[in-house]
């Protein structure tokens, strides 16, 4: 029998780890969120060492927020920014962040991000992307980012969305360094 459904659950620290009324009203703040979320799901085992969340930029408070679940779940494809974007769209009940009738969101991520998820970001409706922890700094460990240049944030700054990199680098790089230290699984490699 083929499943016909697909649970995507957060772990249970998270919901509760989350300051949800509280404005996030600088990068920083924003990346010391995702920062937190990446460190919490290395210490509490539940997955890979990155962490995202979506914000809306009007009241600056998270939207979604989302872990590395690949493990967990056995799926390829659950990377912290595709899990914030399938929560921030489910919260939302929108296909798209950049509908008119929407204030305009950032997905911040504490490491910038790969192939797929660039890909997903677009397609996403999120007018800023916030990174932390840089392609290198993930390669650094073994995770295989896939073909991302500069030809591809390129493109998406000349769609629209803003790109700022390097938020918290140090902060967030510590986290990759922790789990590899922790003997964290190297799963695309």
């Amino acid at each position: 029998m083929r499943p016909r459904a697909l649970d995507i659950t957060l772990p249970d620290w998270l919901p509760p780890a989350v300051p949800w009324d509280r404005p996030h009203t600088t990068a920083d703040d924003r990346m010391r969120l995702a920062n937190h979320l990446a460190d919490a799901n290395v210490r509490h085992g539940t997955g890979g060492p990155f962490g995202a969340a979506v914000f809306d930029l009007t009241t600056h408070r998270p939207v979604a927020v989302g872990v590395n679940l690949v493990e967990r779940a056995a799926n390829a494809i659950l990377h912290a920014e595709i899990v914030a974007l399938i929560f921030a769209h489910a919260t939302l009940g929108r296909y798209s962040l950049h509908a008119e009738d929407l204030p305009p969101h950032a997905l911040t991520t504490s490491c910038e991000p790969c192939a797929m998820c660039l890909g997903a970001l677009l397609w996403s409706g999120v007018r800023v992307l916030e990174c932390g922890a840089s392609r290198e700094d993930a390669i650094r460990l073994g995770f295989d980012e896939g073909p991302v240049f500069p030809a591809s944030y390129a493109y998406l700054e000349a769609r629209g969305i803003r790109i700022v990199h390097g938020i918290l680098r140090a902060d967030a790089a510590a986290v990759l360094e922790a789990y590899r230290q922790r003997g964290g699984v190297i799963y695309n490699g």
